[in-house]
């Protein structure tokens, strides 16, 4: 079981094994994201601009969203320890301001000779995926 330095061992994980987090996004993430990021794409920033655009208003970073699966995996399932060797994103719908944004990993499968995990992992905004996604980590193992 995981704790605050170390999140689960290899051999504890299986498949169906799921972990959440969820984060209301306000505006101060996207202005925070922006400025860490360096994206000040006017959609995100520039709400006269944003309501000229198919999303009639601002929208979040799909990054930022995206950054709440890496919290997911770094501080849950897998947790502390763990190391990100790939992720696939699908972008499917906007994130606004003041939506409520849950990420959600599920274990699909190991593969024990390289002590990879792979996980289904999507964000969703009252229950519609706005993130779909699969990414493989690296876990520590107990027999190290």
């Amino acid at each position: 079981m995981s704790d605050d330095l170390h999140g689960y061992f290899f051999e504890e994980l299986e498949a169906g094994m799921s972990a959440t987090f969820a984060k209301t996004v306000t505006e101060a993430d996207i202005v925070s994201f922006a400025g860490l990021s360096g994206d000040f794409n006017p959609v995100h920033i520039n709400e006269e601009f944003a309501r000229t655009t198919m999303f009639k208003g601002r929208i979040a970073h799909g990054m930022l969203s995206a950054t709440f699966i890496s919290t997911v995996l770094g501080m849950r399932l897998p947790g502390p320890g763990c190391i990100y060797v790939s992720q696939a994103l699908k972008f499917k719908a906007p994130v606004r301001i003041g939506d409520t944004v849950t990420a959600r990993v599920e274990i699909v499968s190991t593969v024990p000779e390289k002590k990879f995990v792979v996980l289904k992992t999507t964000c969703s905004v009252a229950e519609k995926i706005v993130i779909d996604g699969e990414a493989t980590l690296m876990v520590p193992s107990k027999l190290q």
